[in-house]
């Protein structure tokens, strides 16, 4: 195997839709640091059988909605 090619590899806090939080390890960000997830097995259709419940974090669904309102009508 080659050195120095792979990403760090440390921990992170994972907070979930409904506020719970986990320790994993990840390559994502750097030591410490929080992914707050938008969409995770509580919220996403696969899992809860088709009803969406689609939050508006950081206002970018409502963006997307002004931005597109007159398109196609």
């Amino acid at each position: 195997m080659k050195a120095d090619i792979h990403p760090e590899y440390h921990m992170i806090k994972v907070v979930m839709t409904d506020g719970t939080e986990y320790e994993t390890r990840s390559t994502w960000g750097s030591e410490g640091d929080t992914l707050n997830l938008d969409i995770d097995s509580k919220s996403h259709p696969a899992w809860t059988g088709g009803q969406q419940n689609l939050l508006d974090r950081g206002g970018r669904v409502s963006k997307f909605k002004k931005r597109y309102e007159g398109l196609g009508v």
